[in-house]
């Protein structure tokens, strides 16, 4: 059986049981008025809600590789955006993790991968002549904090958001939940 023949079969039980219904909410709102970027990191997948004390309907949440904010105008930051001016969103959070693939980011491996996998030389060499920096765009970073203040900075002076909205910076360890704070967005707030 496949992967989507497994979820397709537990998907008709899950909804013949009911089993969605401890996962309802009130409304698409999130009930803690927060929306948060993390990773995409399989170790986060409940564990980034629960450490924090969010359920289900408590936060909106935005998730890529290494929860970087790559453009002030790409899809992380719409999305932000969105959430503030339209889903009631009053607070962000940006939310790292120790031990993070896109620290150790090898654009070369990356690049030889998708030859091996189809991906031709000639369309690799295509993006150069549409302005992408395949090196640039695959880069992740070095250190964690210094990714998630500069995100969290990125935010916080966007001209699209306003200057009320406080931007945490937070750090997760993905085996236990601890937390490490970067930024207290309501410090910043206060000047």
């Amino acid at each position: 059986m496949s992967l989507l023949s497994d979820i397709l079969t537990f998907n008709k039980e899950f909804v013949a049981n009911q089993a969605y219904l401890p996962y309802q909410t009130e409304s698409k709102f999130p009930e803690k008025n927060v929306v948060m970027v993390t990773c995409m990191d399989a170790r986060l997948v409940e564990l980034s809600q629960k450490s924090l004390n969010l359920s289900n309907g408590d936060v909106k949440v935005i998730k890529n590789a290494g929860a970087v904010i790559s453009h002030p105008f790409g899809s992380v930051m719409r999305s932000l955006i969105v959430a503030v001016y339209e889903l009631k969103a009053d607070e962000i959070i940006i939310m790292g993790h120790k031990d993070c693939g896109m620290s150790q980011v090898d654009t070369t491996s990356i690049a030889q991968h998708m030859i091996e996998r189809g991906v031709s030389e000639k369309d690799l060499k295509m993006l150069q002549y549409a302005g992408v920096n395949l090196d640039s765009w695959l880069n992740g970073f070095e250190d964690v904090f210094e990714s998630v203040s500069h995100d969290v900075s990125m935010v916080q002076n966007h001209p699209l958001l306003p200057k009320d909205v406080p931007v945490h910076g937070l750090v997760i360890n993905p085996e236990t939940g601890a937390l490490s704070l970067v930024v207290d967005g309501y410090e910043t707030l206060k000047g």
